[in-house]
């Protein structure tokens, strides 16, 4: 049986995740300037997670799914996200390279979902992939330019969000859940991990001093981040994923990257180079290659 298709609602779900993820590492990089890595990602998930507990009831799901869900997505995803953005990611390239999850969750979710794979979707990921490492082999250490450190720990991001999808559809195959109490109540579970790498990283003198001298664009950076990148962008992704198979809604991610170099030029004046620009449209194609390859062939057929 052919999977449902997404219907206009879906779509413009997924279009609101793409803008709210493609602003999102800009609003990152203002974070990370007068905060570190581990101490945003604490402020963050506690900002998404305390204010809700007392009216948000715990997810009618087995706890192991919220705690995986929580260390994949949360502690691993933005831990190293955030880490690789200090250590000289861009924060345009960083919103292309973090869509290399959609490989990893093709090739995690066939065996593990036992999810099939249109030829397209792996036509079109061969063309994305490509663009990605002629963007891999573009960096630099001068001013501006992505690192390969950087490149490296978004590339583990990466991994760690495809690692987090594959729990939220097994999480929708054990019980129908509301996806907004799940992102709740799985932020709780990166907090303490998060600040305790933050004290033994940086201190706990240095992490009071970030804590008391929070400015009003950080304060304003960990709420987007909190309150419309986590809570809202993911409790739509995830609605996205209950519905419909992981090979057919990650691949939207792939949009994110025209968003984030956009907002990466205005900001911060980011202007990628010639050859991470052609891995860019490689990446843009790819998208369109997995997304109407299936659908054009099932037209001349019919």
């Amino acid at each position: 049986m052919n999977p449902v298709p997404l219907s206009r609602g879906d779509l413009l779900r997924a279009l609101a995740v793409v803008v709210i993820w493609g602003l999102n590492f800009v609003v990152m990089k203002i974070g990370l300037q007068g905060i570190g890595p581990m101490l945003l990602g604490a402020l963050r998930f506690a900002a998404a997670a305390l204010p809700f507990l007392l009216f948000v009831k715990f997810p009618k799901l087995p706890w192991r799914y919220v705690v995986a869900y929580g260390l994949a997505q949360g502690l691993g995803q933005f831990g190293f996200l955030f880490l690789g953005l200090q250590m000289g990611m861009t924060a345009g390239m960083a919103s292309v390279v973090m869509q290399t999850q959609a490989f990893f969750t093709l090739l995690l979710a066939v065996p593990v979902l036992g999810e099939r794979a249109r030829w397209s979707q792996g036509l079109g990921l061969l063309v994305a992939l490509g663009g990605l490492v002629l963007i891999a082999t573009a960096h630099g250490e001068g001013p501006g330019q992505m690192t390969l450190a950087g490149f490296v720990l978004t590339l583990s991001a990466a991994f760690m969000w495809a690692v987090s999808n594959l729990v939220a559809r097994l999480a929708s195959r054990v019980a129908d859940y509301e996806p907004f109490p799940f992102i709740v109540w799985s932020s709780v579970v990166p907090i303490v991990p998060f600040m305790a790498l933050a004290l033994w990283m940086d201190g706990p003198s240095v992490v009071w001093a970030q804590v008391a001298g929070l400015s009003l664009s950080a304060v304003l950076a960990v709420l987007f981040l909190a309150w419309l990148a986590t809570l809202l962008a993911y409790t739509l992704w995830t609605q996205l994923l209950q519905r419909h198979p992981a090979g057919r809604v990650t691949p939207f991610s792939l949009l994110v990257p025209v968003v984030g170099l956009s907002a990466a030029w205005v900001f911060f004046g980011e202007l990628p180079l010639f050859q991470q620009w052609l891995g860019t449209g490689a990446v843009l194609m790819g998208l369109v290659v997995n997304q109407l390859g299936g659908w054009l062939v099932s037209r001349r057929s019919s």
